[in-house]
């Protein structure tokens, strides 16, 4: 097959997308993006006929009942709430969160970070009215003392503009999945406690949370009085979320999620899918979060590899590699051993290595030999 470039030119390196996306049906390839195993749509239409087969596919009336209602219960059940709803997105999650917390005030205090703040189009403020007020730029979450100012300032202004709920979110995408400390959360939901308003978490990777620092989803959702979780984030579902929460609070949200939009038909195939991956699912993160300490300490030993984990770190590593290494040559190197490595992040000066379940495709010395042979051969020479 002749070559697509053009004679006297330089082929231009693949953009990370495309070398994922030829690595993602790859059994054995081991995918340093994302926090589930990938999944084709022929995978999942596959897991959907076997559900069917197994009567595991109760029907829903437009996002209620069915197998819907068994997710949200068992939900419920593992983050020790009253009550839990299915959403198809965590943006509608959020929102809806913000939204019955805040009330009749009109403040909603979120981390400038955050997916609420930067990802959902000012969604509060177009669509429910509600003014937002973002702390702490460039860092995981606010401090208890710039809460506590903010809420001085709402509720101690010449006008009157309380502040009706505070979110936060943790793990942080936007800061390398940094985790907020238990201590903080505590802290910053007491004060909220305090002066009469509403907590909700954002906490879509709730999982890899928990699996890095021990403590159980249960121990951070009864900090909040509302949480979300994504379905498909490590589920082997195409989409959805939960919001959990009081029943008194969550009650009638499913109008709330049709006059958004959100009560889909059908929605039984989503959440039989997440059902489905459910069991096993803290214990299969505690062994990838054990497979990446173990990885992060063997990289040091490999010539031109450095790997520093975020002191509040989740499952997002920094790869620092030498000047003396063509990055462009290292990551294709990696492609070709069927190991995924995004390019590197310039904000953090690194590569950004998200670890999830596809870490445990291969033994870890192998996949540390992997990296080693992709140095080496990615090595610049030397020069006189």
């Amino acid at each position: 097959m002749p070559s697509e470039t053009p004679p006297g030119t330089t082929a231009q390196p693949r953009s990370s997308a495309a070398r994922l996306g030829t690595l993602r049906d790859r059994p054995d390839a081991v995918l340093f993006a994302g926090d589930g195993e990938p999944e084709s749509p022929t995978a999942l239409a596959q897991r959907i006929a076997r559900l069917a087969a197994a009567g595991a596919l109760e029907a829903d009336d437009y996002s209620l009942g069915g197998v819907v209602a068994r997710l949200e219960a068992r939900w419920a059940e593992l983050l020790g709430k009253e009550a839990a709803v299915w959403l198809p997105t965590g943006t509608l999650a959020n929102h809806l969160a913000a939204r019955r917390l805040a009330g009749a005030h009109p403040r909603v205090v979120v981390p400038a970070e955050s997916h609420l703040f930067q990802d959902e189009g000012d969604a509060l403020q177009r669509l429910s009215g509600l003014a937002v007020v973002p702390l702490a730029p460039g860092r995981p979450c606010f401090t208890l003392d710039e809460l506590r100012a903010a809420l001085d300032a709402a509720f101690g202004g010449r006008v009157l503009n309380p502040v009706g709920a505070m979110v936060v979110e943790s793990p942080v995408r936007r800061q390398a999945g940094q985790v907020v400390p238990l201590e903080e959360l505590r802290a910053l939901t007491d004060l909220c406690r305090d002066r009469g308003v509403g907590t909700h978490l954002d906490a879509a990777r709730l999982f890899m949370m928990s699996a890095a620092t021990g403590v159980p989803p249960r121990g951070y959702a009864a900090l909040f009085d509302t949480v979300y979780v994504s379905l498909w984030k490590y589920l082997p579902a195409p989409f959805g979320a939960i919001l959990a929460g009081p029943a008194a609070l969550l009650e009638g949200m499913h109008h709330d999620r049709r006059m958004f939009g959100g009560s889909l038909p059908s929605a039984a195939l989503a959440a039989a899918l997440a059902l489905d991956g459910m069991d096993g699912l803290e214990t299969r993160h505690v062994e990838v979060m054990e497979r990446m300490r173990a990885w992060s300490v063997a990289i040091e030993a490999v010539p031109g590899l450095r790997c520093a984990p975020f002191e509040h770190g989740s499952n997002v590593i920094p790869l620092h590699v030498d000047a003396a290494i063509d990055a462009e040559a290292f990551v294709a190197q990696l492609d070709g051993a069927g190991v995924y490595v995004p390019d590197p992040s310039p904000a953090w000066g690194a590569h950004l290595l998200a670890c999830n379940p596809t870490l445990l495709r291969r033994p870890l010395e192998v996949l540390v030999a992997d990296f080693a042979r992709a140095a080496e051969a990615a090595r610049r020479p030397a020069t006189g």
